[in-house]
């Protein structure tokens, strides 16, 4: 079966030359996933193709070739959707650009607003048939390669395999016009920090809010996977996974016997998810138990219509401020783009369409400076510069160390005295008497 696609396997230089020209718009894809060797051939070309524009995002390796190649953007202009921990460190260099999107929101852009010309899509290993699973990163692949001129599949050699439901995670050999494939580092893992008192104090909040048979959407980071340590040592039952992201957070769950997905409305018995960021020891488990997982794209996975099918969604994200409406801005400080709002807005709808669901904003209620100056993380709005990523209208729960809020339904003035309940104690008196002078509390 595969001799008959022999003539489409190219070297990562040939297949740079052959498929990237002046001006074109190159996918890199999102999240774990990345086209090792086909980054580190199209930096090569430096200085032989000028003004090709790089589209990735949340890239959890230490180095995008492109970049290091070329800071002088003499050939490449790297772009993301989502800033990473390498990508913040360039865009401070003026070497990263961001653009704003909402992930559900983003398949239709690659169909109906901008230009892809080249997709490097990293897959695994083909099987007997040719067909390869798209590993730890479904993305919007499908959609991209099928708006793409010239597509590429890169065969990751430590890639999962895994095909998903009716094929939702898998490619054919035949789909690609160049096959490229090599030795490949370690897949890229995602650890958690140790929980410190405050996120542990939260987690333990929120974990008290969620019933037997809850649908979680773990978002990534400390709060999240406390609250999912604290649940695999409770005494809750048939717990279930729909979510952006799957972690080690859910693979706790699992081992507890917690996560079966046994009430779910659809994908019974299956843990549904888009991309997975985490340790070897997760990605290990995807190979070995590929029937318990259902992989899909953006328009899956993340249609906040499709989530409120389910009873008892619970988003659980965090924040970097609220304001006493409760808007939300969760990606920015001031004008320094920190990460992303990814899919946090689809699965807080999900939520918040969901029969007995929750979507929970979880926060400190304040921070310290590196001079030791300690801030509030409630501000009576949003400043200047900064973003708001969830509209007031969308915030269901707030989330602190110092109690639950639930805003829906409340009126300016009750919003206001709600969130000023849950701020630290040594900044309620300011914030009561803005509430007083602008909000009628």
């Amino acid at each position: 079966m595969l001799q008959a696609f022999q003539s489409k396997y190219v070297t990562p230089e040939q297949a740079a030359e052959l498929a990237v020209k002046d001006g074109d718009w190159v996918d890199y894809g999102f999240g774990g996933g990345f086209p090792e060797l086909m980054d580190r051939a199209l930096a090569a070309r430096k200085g032989k193709v000028h003004d090709v524009k790089i589209r990735g995002g949340l890239v959890i390796r230490p180095r995008i070739e492109v970049i290091e190649a070329d800071p002088e953007q003499e050939s490449f202009h790297y772009y993301s959707w989502h800033i990473g921990d390498y990508e913040r460190k360039q865009q401070s260099k003026g070497l990263v650009q961001f653009l704003p999107v909402m992930l559900r929101s983003l398949p239709d852009l690659y169909r109906h607003h901008i230009r892809v010309d080249v997709a490097f899509v990293p897959v695994s290993t083909p099987d007997a048939d040719g067909y390869c699973s798209l590993g730890i990163s479904n993305y919007a692949w499908r959609t991209i390669f099928e708006n793409a001129r010239t597509v590429v599949f890169e065969i990751n050699e430590h890639y999962p395999h895994l095909y998903g439901v009716d094929g939702s995670h898998r490619v054919h050999v035949s789909e690609a016009d160049y096959i490229v494939e090599g030795e490949h580092e370690p897949l890229p893992q995602r650890n958690y920090k140790v929980a410190s008192e405050t996120d542990r104090k939260i987690a333990e909040l929120v974990a008290a809010e969620i019933p037997d048979g809850a649908v979680l959407s773990l978002g990534v980071g400390g709060v999240p996977f406390t609250v999912a340590s604290l649940l695999a040592q409770s005494d809750l039952k048939d717990l279930g996974c729909h979510t952006g992201t799957i972690s080690d957070a859910f693979m706790t769950l699992y081992q507890a016997g917690k996560l079966t997905n046994a009430r779910k409305e659809f994908d019974k018995g299956l843990s549904t998810w888009n991309l997975c960021m985490g340790s070897q020891a997760l990605y290990d488990w995807l190979d070995a138990e590929p029937n318990l997982f259902h992989p899909d794209d953006l328009d899956y996975v993340h249609n906040p219509y499709r989530i409120a099918q389910m009873k008892n969604v619970i988003s659980i994200n965090g924040g970097v401020q609220l304001d006493l409406l409760g808007q939300e801005n969760g990606e920015t400080a001031g004008t320094r783009q920190l990460s992303g709002i990814g899919g946090q807005m689809d699965f807080l709808e999900g939520a918040y369409r969901s029969e007995g669901g929750k979507g929970f904003i979880c926060i400190n209620s304040s921070r310290l400076t590196k001079e030791g100056e300690r801030k509030s993380n409630i501000v009576p709005f949003i400043p200047a510069g900064s973003t708001v990523s969830a509209p007031r209208t969308m915030i269901q729960y707030v989330a602190t160390e110092y109690g639950i809020v639930k805003l829906s339904g409340l009126s300016v003035r009750e919003r206001a005295e709600a969130m000023i309940s849950v701020a630290h104690p040594d900044f309620r008196e300011e914030l009561l008497a803005y509430a007083q002078k602008n909000l009628g509390v």
